[in-house]
C-alpha cells in the first residue's frame, strides 16, 4: 500500500480520492451496524486501513442510534510498520467524515427529516447532527490544530460539513473542507414560491415523517426561524471578514440536480451562501453525457478514475455488492 500513500505527494487530486474513501467508510460503518457485522467481517475498515488511518470515534445520532460520522486519525504505528516514518505531505492528522442520506430503513427516516429540514429552512442548525459535528470538530481542532484537521461530507453530509465549517470560520478557525455533491441553496429557495408561512411548511413536512417531533430535533428559533415575508437564508450571515479567509472545496456533477446551483464553477471560485457574508469556494465540476442521476450524485465517481485504488477496493465481492446497492432502496425497505 506504499504506492497509495506516496502518490498523494505527486497528484493534487489524490487527496480528493482518499477523502471520498473516508466518507464511504462512514456509510459502511452504519451498514456494518445495521447488518450486525463483527470486527472480523466488517467492511468499513477496508476504506481507511490502506491509507494508514484508524478509526478514533464514531458520531451517533441520538434519535435512532445510527452512525452518521466518524473521526479518522493518522495511524503512526501502522505507517511505521511499513517503514513510513512521516505523514505524507498534505495529509491531515484527523478527518471528520460525514455521510449523506442512506436509503435503508433503520436510518432513512431521520436522514430524510434532515433533508426536508434543509429544503424548508436552508439550514441544518436545528439538527442534533449539526450540534454533534460542530462540538467534535472544535474538540479535534483544539487537540491537533485546525491546520491539521479536515472535514468532509457527501450529499446531506456535505451540507452539514459546509455549515459547520462556516460556523467555525466565523470564530476565526479555518478547517480544510471537501464537500462532495453538496445540496444547493437553490433547491431550498424554491419553497419561497409556495406562498405559505415558513412555520406551516415545516410543520406539514414533519407531519409526513413516521417519527414524532422530539426535543432533540427541535429547530432553534434563534438560528433557523424565518420572517413572515418568507424564508430567510441564514447560511451566509455573520463575520464576512472571517468567512472570506475560508475556501472549501466543492465537487459537483452537472447531471446532479441536488447540487445544480454550483454547476457553473468549473474549477474556479464561486460564492456559497446568501448575498450577505458569502463564502468563496473552489468548485470542481464533472460533466458526463447520458449519466443517470444515481451515478451523477454517487460518491463512487470521485475515486473511480484511480485504477490502483479500484483494484484494492473491488478485491472484495461483498464491497462491490454494497456499492451497487448503497443508494437504492427496495420497496420493502421504504414501506418498513
Amino acid at each position: 500500500m506504499l504506492i497509495l500513500l506516496t502518490q498523494c505527494r505527486k497528484d493534487a487530486n489524490y487527496k480528493k480520492t482518499v477523502i471520498a474513501c473516508f466518507i464511504q467508510a462512514v456509510y459502511l460503518l452504519e451498514l456494518d451496524r445495521q447488518e450486525k457485522r463483527t470486527q472480523g467481517n466488517s467492511l468499513a475498515p477496508n476504506w481507511w486501513i490502506p491509507f494508514k488511518y484508524k478509526l478514533k470515534q464514531t458520531l451517533i445520532d441520538a434519535r435512532d442510534g445510527s452512525i452518521f460520522g466518524a473521526i479518522l486519525e493518522w495511524d503512526r504505528s501502522a505507517a511505521l510498520s511499513e517503514l513510513i516514518p512521516m505523514r505524507p505531505s498534505g495529509a491531515p492528522r484527523a478527518v471528520l467524515a460525514l455521510r449523506g442520506t442512506l436509503l435503508k430503513s433503520p436510518t432513512m427516516r431521520r436522514d430524510i427529516e434532515d433533508d426536508l429540514r434543509f429544503l424548508a429552512w436552508e439550514s441544518l442548525k436545528g439538527s442534533v447532527r449539526y450540534n454533534a459535528a460542530l462540538e467534535i470538530l472544535k474538540l479535534i481542532c483544539g487537540k491537533y490544530g485546525s491546520n491539521n484537521v479536515c472535514i468532509a461530507g457527501h450529499s446531506l453530509g456535505a451540507g452539514f460539513a459546509l455549515q459547520v465549517g462556516k460556523e467555525l470560520a466565523k470564530e476565526g478557525i479555518f478547517v480544510e473542507a471537501h464537500l462532495f455533491n453538496p445540496p444547493s441553496v437553490s433547491l431550498a429557495m424554491s419553497f419561497k414560491t409556495i406562498g405559505e408561512k415558513a412555520e406551516f411548511v415545516w410543520n406539514r413536512l414533519k407531519s409526513m415523517l413516521p417519527y414524532g417531533s422530539s426535543s432533540e430535533a427541535q429547530i432553534s428559533d434563534a438560528d433557523t426561524m424565518a420572517s413572515g415575508a418568507g424564508l430567510k437564508s441564514k447560511m451566509g450571515q455573520a463575520c464576512g471578514s472571517g468567512l472570506a479567509k475560508w475556501v472549501p472545496y466543492l465537487y459537483v456533477n452537472n447531471g446532479d440536480y441536488i447540487c445544480c446551483y454550483y454547476n457553473d464553477g468549473g474549477g474556479r471560485k464561486v460564492s456559497v451562501g446568501s448575498t450577505k457574508g458569502e463564502v468563496a469556494a473552489k468548485v470542481f465540476v464533472v460533466s458526463k453525457e447520458k449519466q443517470r442521476f444515481v451515478e451523477a450524485h454517487g460518491l463512487e465517481q470521485w475515486w473511480s478514475s484511480d485504477a490502483e485504488l479500484q483494484q484494492v477496493i473491488h478485491s472484495s465481492k461483498l464491497i462491490t455488492r454494497q456499492l451497487r446497492s448503497l443508494y437504492t432502496a427496495t420497496p420493502s425497505q421504504i414501506n418498513s
